[in-house]
């Protein structure tokens, strides 16, 4: 009996092996493919653009979207309700913000969309990224912009909603107890426009 399973065990090896080998081989075929792929693809909800004009601190005007390279875009940050550029200083702070985060104009960008790509009045909407960093975030965890959540994108509202506490707890920006914003962007709008 001891022989009988031997030699079973013996005749599978070879099997085992021959897994491996085919293992192995169909591994290596995957990686290949994957390292022939463009490295400049980017998924669907991407696009890679480059910054023409920082509007305001949830605004911008990028070059390079869709089939139209050379026409300008105009792009609403995800997320984020910025101070008004009248609602001194806190409108321009997050202007600055954002314009340093992005580096200057001509700056590349990857733009992140969610389930809604246009707001009511023509912007794309989207989460900016800027070297593996989500500017949307760091405007709100700098106390620059407010969190507010828009429905059907919200893909990183916990994240937005976590960097809004972090902002209140450490008194940034609009959030100083020294100088704290008196009303929120959508009020100072209701209230001036």
């Amino acid at each position: 009996m001891k022989n009988k399973q031997f030699k079973i065990t013996k005749f599978l090896v070879p099997v085992r092996l021959g897994e491996w080998v085919q293992k192995i081989v169909i591994l290596a075929c995957l990686l290949l493919l994957v390292s022939c792929q463009g490295k400049n693809q980017l998924p669907n909800n991407e696009a890679q653009v480059k910054v023409a004009r920082v509007v305001s601190g949830q605004s911008l005007e990028v070059l390079g979207m869709a089939e139209q390279p050379n026409l300008i875009s105009q792009v609403r940050l995800v997320g984020v309700d910025a101070p008004d550029l009248r609602q001194r200083p806190w409108g321009e702070a997050a202007k600055e913000q954002l314009e340093n985060l992005i580096g200057g104009v001509e700056q590349s960008v990857t733009l992140e969309f969610d389930l809604e790509a246009k707001d009511k009045i023509g912007r794309t909407l989207a989460y900016v990224w800027k070297n593996k960093v989500l500017l949307n975030e760091e405007l709100v965890k700098q106390g620059n912009a407010m969190f507010v959540g828009r429905s059907p994108n919200h893909k990183y509202d916990l994240r937005l909603e976590r960097a809004q506490q972090w902002a209140r707890l450490m008194g940034q920006g609009i959030w100083s107890p020294e100088k704290p914003m008196r009303l929120t962007p959508a009020e100072f709008r209701r209230q001036n426009f």
